[in-house]
C-alpha cells in the first residue's frame, strides 16, 4: 500500500491518455450531479412531483433543452422549468438559480465540485455564488443538497448485485486519505474482461476490522469466483486483507503485487541499488515458466542477502504468493494485469492527486465515504476491457483444475 504515490512504468503518452479519459468522464459525472441538484431545488420550491405544496408560489412546468458550462464547454442538459405566481394571480417563468450559476464562467457547480474533490466545505464554496436568502439555495441548503447527492453515489455503488457476473479476478488495494484514515478498495474483473468497482471500506488502517467488513459485504452481495468458486486475487501485501480473503474464500489463489513488493524492498536499500532491484523484477515479469521465475527470485534473494537483511526478509515475507501467477500457469497475456494492482491505481491517478490536497477529513461523519464513492464511480466510467481479456476463459479453466491441497491456498 502506498500513500498517494504516482505509479512508475507508464509512458507520458499513457499518462496523458489516462488523464484525458478521466477528465472526459468527470465532466459527464459533473453534469449528472448538477442535474440532481437542480431537481432537488425544484423539489424545495414546488414540493413533491405529484403532491405539490399548496402554500408554495411555485409550480412545475416541464422541462426544456438547455446547457451547463463545464471546464469551459457547453454540455447539453434538460433544464427543469418552474413558474411563479404573481400578485395578480398570473404566473411567469422563474429560472433556477443553480441553472443560472451553471451557465456562467464562475459556475456554482464548478465551485461545489471543486469542494467535493479537494476537500473544502461546500458551504465555503457557495460563498461567491450570491445565493444567500433565496429559498432552496441558501448556503446551508446547498450544502444539504450536495450531501444528499453524494449519499446517492454510496447507495448506487453498494446496491449492485454482484452475483450476476462470472468473476475471475479480485483486486484489493489500500489508499491513505489522510492521517489515521485509510480506504481499502475492491475491484473485480469478470470473464469478459470488464472491470468494476465492487466496494470500499474506510478505517484507520488496513486492519482486521476494515478488511473483514469489506469482504463480508462482498460475500453477502453475491461475489463469488467463477472457477468452481475460485478466483485469482491480487493484493497489495496487507496481511489482514489476505486473512479476510482466505477466511471467506478458501479457494482463492493469492498473488502479491510486484509493484508494491519492489517498492517495499527498495525502502531498505541505498538508492544506488534500486536500479538493480528494478531489473530483477523486470526479469521476473518476463519469466516464461515457474522454473525461470524461481531462478530469478533466488538470484534476487542472493543479491539482497549481501546488502540488507531487512530487504531480504521483506522478499521472504511474500512467500509463495510472489510466484502464484506462474504456479497456476496463468496465460502470459494477462501478466500486465494480474501481477500488480495497477488496474485499480491507474484509473485513480487524478483522484489520488486531488485527495492528497484534502486538509480536513471529517471521519466522524460519512463525508469521506461520499467523496470517495463519487470519485470511484466517476473513474469507473472510463474503464475499458483489460488487455488480453480473451485469455481469461483459459485462466478460468486453470483455476478449476488447480489442486485444492496446494500450499498457495
Amino acid at each position: 500500500m502506498e500513500q498517494l504515490n504516482l505509479l512508475s512504468g507508464q509512458s507520458p503518452e499513457e499518462l496523458s491518455l489516462n488523464q484525458e479519459v478521466f477528465r472526459d468522464f468527470l465532466r459527464q459525472a459533473t453534469r449528472r450531479l448538477l442535474c440532481q441538484v437542480m431537481a432537488e431545488e425544484v423539489f424545495m420550491l414546488c414540493g413533491p412531483k405529484y403532491s405539490p405544496a399548496a402554500s408554495s408560489d411555485y409550480q412545475r412546468a416541464g422541462s426544456a433543452p438547455g446547457f451547463v458550462r463545464i471546464e469551459g464547454r457547453e454540455e447539453p442538459v434538460k433544464k427543469p422549468r418552474v413558474r411563479k405566481k404573481d400578485a395578480d394571480g398570473k404566473t411567469h417563468e422563474s429560472q433556477l438559480l443553480t441553472y443560472q450559476q451553471a451557465q456562467s464562467p464562475d459556475v456554482l457547480e464548478a465551485q461545489l465540485l471543486s469542494a467535493l474533490k479537494v476537500g473544502s466545505s461546500s458551504r465555503d464554496a457557495a460563498e461567491g455564488a450570491s445565493l444567500s436568502g433565496q429559498r432552496g439555495t441558501s448556503k446551508s441548503e446547498v450544502s444539504r443538497l450536495w450531501e444528499k447527492a453524494g449519499c446517492k453515489f454510496i447507495d448506487e455503488l453498494r446496491s449492485r448485485d454482484l452475483s450476476c457476473h462470472n468473476w475471475v479476478v479480485l483486486m484489493l488495494d489500500g489508499i491513505h486519505l489522510g492521517r489515521d484514515l485509510c480506504a481499502v478498495v475492491a475491484l473485480g474483473i469478470n470473464d469478459d474482461g470488464k472491470k468494476q468497482i465492487l466496494d470500499f471500506e474506510i478505517g484507520a488502517s488496513e486492519n482486521d476490522t476494515v478488511s473483514t467488513e469489506l469482504l463480508n459485504r462482498l460475500y453477502s452481495r453475491g461475489f463469488c469466483g467463477s472457477g468452481g468458486g475460485r478466483f485469482f486475487c491480487t493484493l497489495d501485501g496487507s496481511k489482514p486483507l489476505r486473512k479476510a480473503v482466505l477466511k471467506l474464500y478458501p479457494g482463492a489463489l493469492v498473488q502479491r503485487c510486484l509493484v508494491h513488493k519492489c517498492r517495499n524492498i527498495k525502502r531498505y536499500l541505498s538508492k544506488k541499488h534500486w536500479g538493480r532491484v528494478d531489473s530483477f523484477f523486470d526479469e521476473l515479469r518476463k519469466s516464461g515458466s515457474l522454473k525461470e521465475a524461481k531462478n530469478v527470485a533466488n538470484r534476487l534473494r542472493s543479491f539482497l542477502s549481501t546488502h540488507s537483511l531487512k530487504a531480504m526478509e521483506s522478499l521472504d515475507e511474500a512467500g509463495d504468493d510472489l510466484l502464484t501467477f506462474w504456479r497456476v500457469g496463468a496465460p502470459h497475456e494477462l501478466k500486465g494485469t494480474l501481477l500488480s494492482t495497477n488496474a485499480i491505481e491507474n484509473s485513480f491517478l487524478n483522484v489520488r492527486r486531488k485527495l492528497g490536497r484534502v486538509t480536513r477529513w471529517r471521519s466522524e461523519t460519512d463525508q469521506p465515504d461520499r467523496w470517495l464513492a463519487y470519485a470511484l464511480i466517476t473513474a469507473e466510467k472510463g474503464f475499458r476491457r483489460i488487455r488480453g481479456f480473451e485469455a481469461l476463459r483459459k485462466l478460468e479453466g486453470m483455476l478449476e483444475k488447480y489442486p485444492a491441497s496446494s500450499k498457495t491456498l
